[in-house]
């Protein structure tokens, strides 16, 4: 582990720098935290599976499949469904920056 302000190397992981005081603790990435909330862009009753597909990265459509495997077969899938309409938040209507960039054509 090297100091990126003095460049002092260290055997052990440290959290400061002994030598400047620079934090040498990992950088979190900058995007903002995933919140579970009704998708406003990906929804065909009320957004809870685009909802979930987008919390957890998955296609829409196998999020919608499961759902209806457990409403058929589980039993809760309507319920669940219910509460989930009911407890989750809108989402923003602000977009991510990430999903901003990535809309951009490039040339």
């Amino acid at each position: 582990m090297f100091c990126p302000q003095c460049g002092i190397q260290y055997t052990e992981p440290v959290n400061y720098c002994c030598q400047c005081g620079a934090s040498l603790k990992l950088k979190a990435s900058n995007r903002p935290p995933k919140k579970l909330a009704l998708s406003r862009t990906d929804k065909k009753i009320a957004g809870v599976c685009g909802g979930f597909a987008e919390y957890l990265d998955m296609d829409p459509t196998l999020v919608r499949l499961i759902w209806v495997i457990m409403a058929l077969f589980v039993g809760w899938g309507v319920v669940g469904y219910l509460v989930a309409w009911i407890v989750m938040p809108e989402a923003s209507l602000h977009e991510p920056a990430s999903v901003a960039l990535s809309s951009v054509p490039q040339h």
